[in-house]
């Protein structure tokens, strides 16, 4: 497999916003899923061959030496560039071999992914969650296998990551759904998002996230528009309309679906809102780790 060099793995967080992390770790660079609408894409992260996997050089050697000089045990997000269980992993067992050590040195893991992979560790995340917060968090933006393998051809379909939520909390592991990005259009019927709610508490997750919309920029658009006049005919010429040239490309439904989304979640008992999540996520271990509002 391709390496790439790497200075540091453990990085930390501007903030602990997302998921109450405050450091990130990617093991691997690029992506093979494919997903059409992935801003990793981006100029501005100088990845020129993003569709291709490369493992990082000594990324274990640097990520024990980094968690040997913590003073105080990281909350260690995971997948915010990478997939941690892209195919390779099945493998390489990079991801599997990290967790080990994120036990070792007491810290917690919020892990985001779209690989049923995950559930071959469900095991050591029950282990880290003894003595640290654990959050497994499955991306799913549509329960319609048929749509996700257009805008998700490489990724394993909803139904087996829905399987994965299944099992993994059944295992009593802290476990939801991302709901994001709803692509605009072609996802963002209250429908689509109900599915998602409904299958997701079906599956015993504890929250669904959501983002009603996606980003959009320079190459990262220009490849997602080249996959609707494959996939979806016209449907290029309707983003040009509504959005321009836009970043923020807010779905014109979003208000719609937020009440109806927020509704479905209350009647299903799921968290999702991020602080409560967060709240929920870290309330077991008091006050060893850095709260939603620290920095």
């Amino acid at each position: 497999m391709e390496t790439v060099p790497a200075k540091h793995i453990l990085i930390r967080n501007r903030s602990t916003e997302w998921f109450g992390t405050d450091h990130t770790v990617n093991l691997y660079r690029g992506c093979c899923h494919g997903c059409i609408y992935c801003d990793s894409r981006s100029e501005c992260y100088g990845d020129d061959s993003f569709d291709t996997v490369k493992k990082k050089d000594n990324a274990l050697e640097l990520l024990r030496n980094e968690l040997r000089r913590k003073v105080r045990p990281a909350f260690i997000g995971m997948g915010s560039m990478s997939d941690p269980y892209n195919p390779f992993e099945e493998e390489e067992k990079l991801t599997q071999k990290a967790l080990m050590l994120i036990h070792a040195y007491e810290c917690g893991v919020a892990v985001c992914t779209k690989s049923d992979l995950i559930l071959r560790d469900g095991d050591i995340y029950s282990e880290i969650a003894k003595r640290a917060p654990v959050v497994c968090k499955l991306t799913v933006t549509t329960t319609d296998d048929a749509l996700a393998a257009k805008i998700e051809p490489g990724a394993p379909s909803p139904t087996r990551r829905l399987q994965a939520v299944k099992g993994l909390s059944e295992k009593g592991i802290f476990t939801g759904v991302v709901l994001m990005p709803v692509l605009p259009f072609l996802e963002d019927s209250v429908e689509n998002v109900l599915s998602v709610v409904d299958t997701a508490a079906d599956a015993g997750a504890r929250f669904v996230y959501p983002a009603f919309g996606m980003t959009l920029r320079d190459r990262q658009r220009a490849f997602y528009y080249e996959k609707l006049d494959r996939y979806f005919p016209g449907m290029k010429e309707r983003y040009i309309r509504q959005y321009g040239e836009r970043y923020q490309c807010v779905s014109p439904r979003a208000k719609l679906l937020w009440k109806a989304f927020a509704a479905r979640c209350g009647e299903r008992g799921l968290l999702y809102e991020m602080k409560h999540i967060v709240s929920a996520a870290q309330r077991p271990y008091g006050d060893r780790q850095l709260t939603f509002f620290d920095m």
